[in-house]
C-alpha cells in the first residue's frame, strides 16, 4: 500500500494545476481581463498567460505521468511564486485561504523535488 501513496499524492496535487490550465485555455480573454483588474497588470499579458499555461500543463502532466517529476514540480513552483504574491497576497482578507493553499501546494511540490515520485513513476 505504501507504494500507492506517492502516486496518489502526485495525482492529487497535479489535478488543480491541470484543471487551471484547461480553464485558462478555455477562458483566455476572461483571464486576461482578470489579470488586468486584480493584478493591476499591463504589458504583454497574453505572453505571460501563454507561459503560465505552458508551465501548468507541462508541470501537471509531468506529475501525472511520473516523468521528470522534479522538473515538473519546479515549473509549478515557478508558476506559484509570482501568482501567489500578485493575486493572493493581501493579508487580512478572503485571500488568506488562497495564500495558505498556495503555500501548502508549494510544500507538497518541494516534497516531490526532495523525494521523487515513488515506485510507480517513469522516473523510478
Amino acid at each position: 500500500m505504501n507504494h500507492l501513496i506517492p502516486l496518489i499524492a502526485r495525482l492529487s496535487i497535479s489535478v488543480i494545476f491541470f484543471v487551471s490550465a484547461i480553464d485558462k485555455i478555455m477562458n483566455f480573454s476572461d483571464k486576461i481581463e482578470y489579470m488586468k483588474k486584480v493584478g493591476q497588470m499591463s504589458g504583454p499579458l497574453e505572453i505571460l498567460l501563454f507561459f503560465a499555461i505552458i508551465f501548468l500543463l507541462v508541470g501537471s502532466l509531468s506529475l501525472i505521468l511520473g516523468y521528470k517529476i522534479k522538473m515538473g514540480a519546479a515549473l509549478l513552483i515557478i508558476f506559484l511564486i509570482p501568482t501567489t504574491f500578485i493575486f493572493h497576497f493581501d493579508p487580512g482578507t478572503a485571500q488568506d485561504i488562497q495564500l495558505m493553499k498556495n503555500l501548502a501546494m508549494t510544500g507538497g511540490l518541494l516534497m516531490l523535488i526532495a523525494f521523487g515520485g515513488g515506485k510507480w513513476s517513469v522516473d523510478k
